[in-house]
């Protein structure tokens, strides 16, 4: 009869915990307000109908080339590309290694998890250490995430250090 109980009690607790994670989520559907009535946006009329103009009215993007450019880049293009504008010249030199990064565009802020691979050798004993502890700090700057994770590999996918962003 204990067994019985103990399956039920952690069956509710993990219903509980998976209703928690997907109201956090954000996914809510409709605002509503206090009377009852969905909101609607500037643009769109209560019955549905919308005087909001077609897509192709809308003025060209205002962005910068270059900030379209960086946008379509790889995640370690756009990495080395903030760390060039905004980084130290130790981070700079560091960040000059990393050949590729993963997970950084994917966030729940639950637990985030990037990896970010160097051409460094050696693994823990190696050369990339330290260097592994700046790229760390300059993703930390770059994303920014609740509870994240970013590890550093080496050539050989071996771990080189981890940090918090």
């Amino acid at each position: 009869m204990g067994m019985k109980t103990k399956i039920a009690l952690g069956a509710v607790v993990g219903i509980a915990v998976i209703g928690a994670m997907s109201a956090n989520s954000g996914d809510g559907g409709g605002d509503t307000k206090s009377d009852g009535r969905t909101s609607t946006s500037a643009g769109e009329k209560a019955d549905g109908a919308s005087d909001a103009k077609p897509a192709e009215d809308k003025p060209a993007d205002a962005k910068p080339a270059e900030d379209k450019a960086v946008e379509k880049a790889s995640q370690a293009e756009q990495f080395k590309a903030f760390v060039k504008k905004n980084g130290s010249p130790n981070e700079k030199d560091a960040v000059s290694h990393v050949t590729k990064v993963q997970g950084a565009d994917e966030q729940n802020d639950i637990l985030d998890a990037a990896d970010v691979y160097t051409d460094f050798t050696g693994g823990l004993m190696g050369e990339g250490m330290g260097p592994a502890k700046l790229i760390a700090s300059a993703f930390a700057d770059w994303k920014d995430s609740e509870n994240g994770l970013v590890t550093i590999y080496d050539a050989d996918g071996e771990l080189l250090g981890n940090g918090q962003f």
